[in-house]
């Protein structure tokens, strides 16, 4: 597997550059929001989704000004989504650092995750970019939608799989399908390519939560050591799903008791994980996953040959083989 150096270095100078972008769009005259921004910037991750647009525009015609206000938007739309998520799901921790509300409390964190926001609003109309500020907006509402969705289907436990894949679709895949999206119509005016370029960003994106969902189980290579979180938190994820669909009614009024009034046990939890392992769960999941990815990779393969389609391919591989 390439590593994510190596997949960024047709792209390089531009990533640089656009860490310029992004911190100018953040800025703010409030002190303390400039001191919650620099703590967002300096705790940035792999930052896969800005080299998502950049190499998807390089893919569709070349990087142009229009590009940067594209990724810009993005993160800033993403990160507000992110500081939001953390609130609702009370959660301390994101990528090894403390989240906003746990340093700042709640109030704060949904204040700043509302003024990245409009940030990203005002950006978009300042520079007249209203085709990107219409794919990432929608792209927003779906994760939202998406949100909901599993909350209400959560409740009774029963997401079925075409549910669980339009769950996916909007709550995860809808972005990086925006990101793909962006940078072709910053790139390109051809409304095929922009639409070629969504629907490849969002068989990536439902192959990547596939890969999520393979982490809570950790059975085979490269997959993460089972922890059972998405057990504990009653999330019907697909190797779940797959596993209660060709269950006994026995096996399944046990398994869904377990969920529903256990979670909590660790003994209980890990006879799920067990039932999930010895009924064929993983080995479908591990197949639908490959299965979206080659679809990514036939779409991405009507393009011509460049550095930016290898890195892209590059981007492919690496989310279905991390290993966190």
């Amino acid at each position: 597997m390439r590593s994510v150096a190596d997949i960024k270095a047709p792209i390089a100078k531009e990533m640089l550059q656009f860490e310029a972008h992004f911190k100018e769009a953040m800025k703010s005259n409030t002190p303390l929001l400039d001191k919650i921004t620099h703590y967002i910037i300096k705790r940035k991750g792999k930052q896969m989704r800005p080299m998502f647009v950049f190499l998807s525009a390089q893919l569709c015609g070349g990087i142009k000004e229009s590009s940067y206000t594209a990724a810009s938007l993005i993160e800033l739309l993403h990160t507000a989504t992110l500081v939001h998520d953390d609130v609702v799901d009370d959660a301390h921790l994101r990528r090894g650092f403390f989240s906003i509300n746990a340093l700042w409390k709640n109030k704060i964190a949904v204040l700043v995750g509302d003024y990245l926001l409009s940030k990203g609003l005002l950006m978009s109309i300042s520079k007249g970019e209203f085709q990107l500020l219409s794919i990432v907006s929608t792209a927003v509402q779906e994760m939202s939608e998406g949100e909901l969705l599993q909350m209400e289907k959560a409740r009774k436990l029963n997401i079925t799989e075409p549910v669980y894949f339009e769950i996916i679709r909007r709550k995860t895949a809808s972005l990086i399908a925006a990101c793909c999206a962006s940078g072709a119509a910053s790139a390109n005016e051809s409304a095929e390519i922009r639409d070629k370029m969504h629907a490849f960003g969002e068989n990536v994106g439902i192959a990547f939560q596939i890969k999520d969902d393979l982490f809570d189980y950790g059975s085979g290579k490269n997959i993460g050591k089972p922890t059972g979180i998405d057990i504990k938190e009653r999330k019907m994820t697909l190797p779940l799903i797959h596993a209660l669909e060709h269950a006994s009614s026995a096996d399944k009024s046990r398994i869904t008791n377990i969920i529903k009034r256990h979670n909590e046990n660790p003994k209980k939890v890990k006879e799920v994980i067990n039932y999930v392992l010895n009924s064929n769960g993983i080995n479908y999941a591990v197949e639908q996953m490959n299965h979206y990815k080659q679809q990514a990779l036939d779409i991405l393969y009507t393009f011509d040959p460049s550095p930016a389609r290898d890195s892209l391919e590059g981007l492919v591989e690496y989310t279905i083989n991390r290993v966190k």
